[in-house]
């Protein structure tokens, strides 16, 4: 068995993981937040209650993000030695700023919010929460920007085989990771935009806190729709901005083989996962797939005849995780813009609320393909064009040795997210007139 190739899963397993929580954190801070500064500013006790009720959720997932987290950045000296010692002057600083700036902050501030109800004024508990939402926001962008130079590493010269910083405002510039960070934070919204949305579908459905609840829809379902919107909007840049610089990426997203100029967009594509081209490929809209990548009808897409065929990733995959998140992505703005417009009678809906419901695991499920195809569209390279994967691994770890860290790693996340997922559907079952008053 290949240690990378475990190393590889034991990685993603920790980040699938990780990344259930962190969305929820950065959108539920900011919801959070707005309700209490509605309280300050108009002193109604209804928007604390709000405030108190959703920072409860807030406080549980937030946690669970912190606990998953850590095993990621053990994994790069554990698993990543190679790659460690290759990036660790460009990646370690970018690391180190968001642990000692962003965390840090969010860590403390959220300890003076949660345990200083009552005991400090309340426009300065009001502002503790907004450093936390800010701060889980930046620490989102130091993250991304690390991942950004994995994606389009610049700002660096090799020296004696290991990359140095040459120009850290380069990496700070990064457009790959720019883009990145602006696609998932609106991601994120929607995430916890639809998870208040089915919350307080529940409670329309079994007719407890209607009033308390229809607030918070209102409000969630306005969040929505802009950021849907958002999302939508960022996730077509980010694509441009891909098929510019990882064109092997954007020819599996599409599953392109043939380079033809004015690239047709097939509307029906199954890849061919044994041979080279597609399966099926049927109602072509002529000029599509170039105008999508270039805002041009004439321009050509590189597909993989004019690619090297050791730098192709899993098409299949990838292909496949990008156009089921583009459709889930589709569906939710759908819903968006309806909720948005019947947002003043959704609580009489009767047995239509569970469509809100059952879309709650929705975003995540397009939050997690999204990676999937960022992470498996840059394969074979751990650092694209830079370093491959097979070279990134610790050569003394053995394959029996990352076997038994992923199976336990696997039985320690199973345990952690299933008691976490409890807890919170607990407490957003439980409603606002359940809730401790202080969280510990």
């Amino acid at each position: 068995m290949d240690p990378v190739i475990l190393s590889r899963l034991q990685f993603a397993l920790a980040t699938i993981v990780h990344f259930f929580f962190v969305p929820l954190t950065i959108g539920l801070s900011f919801f959070t937040a707005w309700m209490e500064l509605k309280y300050v500013r108009t002193g109604d006790e209804g928007y604390k209650k709000q405030a108190k009720f959703w920072g409860r959720i807030f406080l549980i997932n937030f946690v669970l993000g912190v606990v998953t987290g850590i095993a990621l950045e053990f994994q790069f000296g554990t698993n990543w030695a190679n790659y460690s010692k290759y990036v660790g002057d460009i990646f370690g600083s970018l690391l180190a700023i968001e642990a000692t700036v962003s965390f840090f902050l969010e860590s403390t501030f959220i300890a003076i919010w949660a345990f200083g109800w009552e005991k400090i004024p309340k426009k300065l508990h009001c502002v503790s929460i907004w450093l936390v939402a800010f701060a889980s926001t930046i620490s989102a962008l130091w993250i991304l920007l690390a991942n950004g130079f994995m994606q389009n590493p610049v700002g660096y010269v090799e020296v004696d085989g290991v990359a140095k910083l040459a120009s850290f405002t380069d990496v700070l510039t990064n457009t790959y990771g720019w883009h990145m960070y602006v696609h998932t934070v609106c991601g994120a919204f929607v995430l916890a935009s639809f998870l208040i949305m089915g919350v307080c579908a529940w409670h329309f459905f079994v007719g407890r806190n209607v009033a308390f609840f229809h607030t918070a829809f209102k409000v969630a379902a306005g969040f929505g729709l802009i950021f849907t919107i958002g999302s939508a909007l960022a996730g077509h840049q980010l694509g441009q901005v891909t098929a510019e610089i990882q064109p092997t990426k954007f020819a599996a997203m599409e599953s392109v083989w043939k380079t033809e100029p004015s690239t047709p967009m097939y509307l029906l594509t199954i890849p061919n996962i044994t041979e080279e081209g597609n399966l099926v490929q049927a109602l072509p809209v002529p000029g599509g797939l170039s105008f999508l990548a270039t805002n041009s009808f004439d321009q050509t897409v590189r597909g993989f005849d004019q690619l090297p065929a050791d730098e192709r990733p899993p098409v299949f995959p990838v292909f496949a995780s990008f156009r089921i998140m583009v459709a889930l992505g589709c569906l939710l703005l759908l819903v968006a813009i309806v909720s948005y417009v019947i947002k003043g009678f959704v609580p009489s809906l009767g047995w239509g609320l569970w469509v809100y419901i059952i879309l709650i695991p929705v975003p995540y499920l397009a939050a997690e393909l999204g990676w999937m195809v960022t992470e498996l569209g840059r394969q074979p390279w751990v650092v694209y064009g830079l370093m491959r994967t097979a070279d990134a691994g610790s050569p003394p770890v053995a394959w029996y040795q990352v076997l038994g860290t992923l199976g336990a790693m696997a039985a320690i996340y199973g345990v952690i997210s299933i008691t976490g997922f409890i807890l919170m559907i607990k407490a957003a079952v439980a409603g606002p007139d359940n809730q401790a008053e202080h969280y510990a």
